[in-house]
């Protein structure tokens, strides 16, 4: 069993998020990494498997927080929301030996209050790890990994409404971005396929895969294009056509076609960009 004090000890710590990858520097693996589920009689739950996937035993603390997708910079952790799910979880074991090369299971429960308003309630449960290593001094150094599992239930039927808002050049990332607005009352998560056109000339072609779009919010998603692997933009009017796709089972599809123009300032900051 931990305590609290050997997570407060830590010495010249660095603090890693990994929001959604398959492991923490090869400590660490957690599945699955978003659970969504319907509330039956105010009840839900889940299961999440961690896995030590290192050479060394593995101490891990079990904590959620409230969250949401911002709209220009992505995850965050709040210190509250009315879609709060921490008051109403549940979760078994909170801490965890485990031994190379082995795995255990936490059971999510969550227990919805009978006079909560119909909607979806969410949570991301952390793992978190800490290991000791060297840095290139030899001095001991404290690192703290934590995966983040995004817990939904959702009371009643909820779903997403998604719809395209336009598109725009990103001067910060020096990237073309789309804005997808969120309607509905549970959170998607779309991948979104896509292609550039100027003219009838396919400029650039390409995936996004799974960007969170919290309930009754947008949220801009990043093409990666251009980058300093690809080509850049010339000023111009340019077409960019696709599709959102969403859901687990029934998949929605979201066909949208939009303009864009790209000013000789962003042609000029996107050429800086693929050189960096």
């Amino acid at each position: 069993m931990l305590n609290n004090h050997w997570f407060s000890k830590v010495a010249g710590a660095s603090i890693a998020l990994l929001l959604f990858p398959s492991t923490a520097w090869g400590q660490v693996g957690v599945s699955p990494l978003s659970i969504e589920t319907k509330a039956d009689r105010g009840q839900a739950q889940g299961i999440i498997t961690v896995t030590n996937t290192s050479s060394k035993v593995s101490r891990v603390r079990i904590y959620a927080e409230p969250f949401t997708y911002n709209r220009d910079t992505g995850f965050q952790t709040l210190p509250s929301s009315p879609n709060n799910l921490t008051p109403y979880l549940q979760f078994s074991p909170r801490e965890l030996t485990i031994l190379p090369g082995e795995s255990r299971r936490v059971r999510l429960i969550g227990r919805l209050a009978p006079n909560l308003p119909e909607g979806e309630y969410r949570a991301v449960v952390f793992n978190e790890t800490l290991n000791e290593s060297k840095d290139g001094s030899g001095n001991n150094v404290t690192l703290v990994t934590r995966i983040g599992v995004t817990f939904y239930v959702r009371k009643g039927t909820q779903i997403a409404s998604l719809a395209v808002d336009g598109a725009s050049f990103n001067t910060e990332q020096k990237q073309i971005q789309l804005l997808v607005h969120n309607t509905g009352k549970a959170t998607a998560r779309p991948n979104l396929i896509w292609t550039l056109l100027q003219g009838e000339t396919v400029v650039k072609t390409g995936v996004v895969d799974s960007t969170g779009i919290i309930a009754e919010s947008d949220r801009n998603i990043l093409l990666n294009y251009p980058n300093k692997e690809q080509p850049t933009l010339k000023p111009g009017t340019y077409e960019l056509r696709g599709e959102l796709v969403w859901g687990e089972d029934n998949k929605t599809k979201l066909p949208f076609k939009i303009n864009i123009t790209i000013t000789a300032q962003n042609a000029a900051a996107s050429e800086v960009n693929s050189k960096k």
